[in-house]
């Protein structure tokens, strides 16, 4: 009969509808909790570092009774406004001095604090930017093509031993998904293609192994010699 048939469809169009709403909710919710779960865990493991420092008898939960999250991460917001405000002043900076030449005499340490110090500088700097901006290249190999990011500009013994090649750009190449790894090359600029693309989008169409993707007006505004080869 019809009617025997008819009941089996209804119920996997029920079925696909309550699968597509799932679907939907864990679009709109996974990207909430995961934030969320992020940012509480990283709350916790600062409060996880700074209370130990701190004497249990001067802990928040001494007085209220219960272990407020989010105590150690305003201790450590506070404590480091201070000593940033503490190192713009000619004692800080004169401390600052005494302490790296102290560091200086110290072989392996000297490496260690050098190379931590140039990362955050480039990080945290108000005045510049880790990367100028976002670029494809020829990469690995003629006819792949490869996003990165422009890593200033060249200069000391790197500029002077390629000046014969012309201009030359740094380009760091990152790895998907995870772009704190990755290649720093130096290339001819007249075989860098510039985007318009911000650092952030190229960063979240790297993490994303290319689903996310920028808007379409942003790609129409890309270098005309890129769309010859796409």
């Amino acid at each position: 009969m019809n009617d025997g048939k008819i009941l089996p469809t209804r119920r996997h169009g029920l079925i696909g509808r309550l699968r597509s709403s799932f679907l939907t909710g864990l679009v709109v919710l996974a990207p909430i909790g995961l934030t969320i779960w992020l940012i509480w865990t990283f709350v916790g493991w600062i409060d996880g570092w700074v209370l130990p420092f701190i004497p249990t008898d001067y802990r928040p939960e001494r007085f209220i009774g219960i272990n407020l999250r989010g105590v150690g991460l305003m201790i450590f917001l506070v404590f480091t406004i201070i000593v940033g405000w503490l190192a713009k002043g000619l004692i800080g900076r004169s401390l600052i001095r005494w302490g790296e030449t102290i560091v200086d005499r110290m072989p392996v340490i000297r490496s260690i604090y050098n190379g931590i110090k140039q990362i955050a500088e480039t990080l945290f700097s108000q005045g510049t930017t880790a990367f100028s901006g976002t670029a494809i290249v020829e990469y690995p190999r003629k006819g792949m093509w490869g996003i990165g990011f422009v890593a200033g500009t060249v200069k000391g013994e790197l500029a002077d031993r390629l000046i014969a090649h012309g201009e030359i750009v740094p380009i760091f190449l990152p790895t998907t998904p995870n772009p704190t790894s990755g290649f720093l090359i130096y290339i001819p600029r007249k075989d860098v293609i510039f985007l318009d693309m911000t650092v952030e989008d190229a960063a979240k169409l790297i993490i994303s192994g290319g689903l996310v993707n920028p808007t379409p007006k942003e790609f129409s505004t890309l270098d005309p010699a890129l769309d010859s080869h796409l």
